[in-house]
């Protein structure tokens, strides 16, 4: 088997791999009849609410990912994912029943928006560690890559499935398919081997758990920058539901489908970021920096993009570059963090990750509403750039590393880090030593 489909080999993560996926088509094609509903059913072309309603799914990361990081150090992983399932499924099941009866309001995908993010809350760091307990640590940065791939590959059939499902069937019952894929989740996980999983240290239950991940991450710089890079462009730049909605209904006065088709080509990029992401045996920090940079300014060009055609194949350089930051923030973070407090340290990430969308989306749906689609675009790019930039000067003083980069013939940022300045060193003086001894030989040769 490739290197980039190792974690494969084991049974358990080939049966949560499959669920998964099916689970992600699902989920995605309801992210997408979601912001439809609202944009164009519910509102008239209000930017501003689905910001509301994205800022909703997303708002209880903030406030419950602490908690959703104990209960994941703590609890039963497998158990905790499959209770987890089963509510979104019926969450699923009830809007989409709603829809279906003609008596779905605004208001009432409000309260379903913010159900679903108490869940997603709860679910998202069992989800990041629970795959410890599928591969051998040597595996999990391969694992992480799948995982995004199996995210990403449902993220390039559901929109567009998703637009061609609401052009022939409506938004109800995409909610009601979605709630039928999370089975495919719990059957995975029933199928599982329990002797073959990899068991995680189980915390104790005691007070001051809370702290106790907040304050291993204070002492990690490395995490800490992580986190305010990330959580930089996912609040103003992770908003591609928002911004292509805006974008296609607005500013080029395209359908339901195209907008699906436009989150399936964005998708591209990320299946091919996760992929490459999956053969890497253990990203870094800086590899978070590069790929930010790299989204801002591929970002930059989507929004200035004059045709749909264009606008939409830009997504796959955005799409790449954004996923690459994901997974190598994901991987790096896991595999540096002690096993015991990891669930904790996920869900601040996640917190991050997720908890930003609330801030930014209302903001960039704002922007959007009344500077252009355009607009809400370049906001996150400008963000991406910014932070990326400032990040690396503040490694570079902190850390003391170098950064080198070349703009002209082929691209190049590089970042080193003392270690890597060391090693380069000791290399340069060992080739100048072999260069030293083959002089010395060859002058002996000649004088004999």
């Amino acid at each position: 088997m490739s290197k980039t489909f190792s974690s494969l080999r084991y049974r358990n993560y080939r049966l949560w791999f499959a669920g998964a996926l099916v689970a992600n088509v699902g989920t995605w094609m309801q992210r997408v009849a979601q912001d439809w509903l609202v944009l164009t059913v519910l509102t008239q072309d209000s930017g501003l609410a689905v910001g509301i309603t994205t800022a909703l799914q997303f708002g209880p990361t903030l406030l419950l990912s602490p908690v959703a990081g104990v209960l994941a150090d703590r609890l039963d992983r497998r158990r905790l994912l499959a209770a987890t399932q089963v509510a979104q499924g019926l969450l699923a099941l009830g809007l989409g029943l709603l829809v279906l009866g003609g008596h779905a309001q605004l208001w009432h995908v409000y309260v379903f928006a913010g159900l679903l993010g108490c869940v997603s809350a709860i679910d998202a760091p069992v989800r990041q560690t629970f795959v410890a307990e599928l591969v051998p640590e040597s595996g999990l940065a391969n694992a992480v890559g799948l995982n995004s791939a199996s995210f990403n590959a449902a993220r390039l059939i559901g929109p567009g499935a998703a637009g061609l499902l609401i052009a022939a069937i409506g938004t109800g019952w995409v909610f009601v398919l979605n709630s039928v894929t999370f089975a495919a989740t719990l059957v995975a996980l029933a199928a599982m081997r329990g002797d073959e999983l990899r068991r995680m240290p189980v915390a104790a239950r005691r007070p001051g758990q809370i702290r106790e991940g907040v304050a291993y991450v204070r002492g990690r710089t490395d995490i800490l920058l992580i986190m305010v890079v990330v959580g930089v462009v996912s609040t103003f730049g992770l908003n591609f539901q928002l911004t292509s909605a805006m974008m296609a209904r607005t500013e080029f006065g395209r359908g339901a489908q195209d907008y699906g088709i436009a989150g399936s080509v964005l998708a591209v990029g990320s299946l091919t970021g996760a992929l490459l992401a999956a053969r890497r045996d253990r990203p870094r920090v800086r590899l978070v920096i590069g790929s930010a940079f790299a989204f801002g300014v591929s970002s930059a060009l989507m929004a200035l993009m004059p045709t749909w055609e264009t606008y939409v194949a830009t997504g796959v350089l955005v799409g790449l570059s954004s996923l690459t930051m994901m997974t190598a923030a994901n991987s790096t973070i896991q595999m540096s963090t002690d096993p015991a407090v990891r669930g904790r340290v996920m869900a601040l990430y996640m917190m991050v990750f997720l908890g930003a969308t609330p801030v930014g989306s209302p903001l960039v749906g704002w922007v959007g509403e009344h500077l252009g689609a355009r607009w809400a675009v370049g906001i996150g790019a400008l963000s991406a750039v910014v932070v990326a930039v400032a990040a690396a000067f503040w490694a570079r003083r902190a850390w003391h590393v170098e950064v080198h980069y070349r703009l002209r013939h082929r691209p190049h940022l590089q970042v080193l880090h003392p270690e890597d300045l060391a090693a380069e060193r000791e290399d340069r003086r060992t080739a100048a030593a072999d260069a030293q001894a083959v002089r010395d030989a060859q002058g002996r040769t000649a004088a004999a």
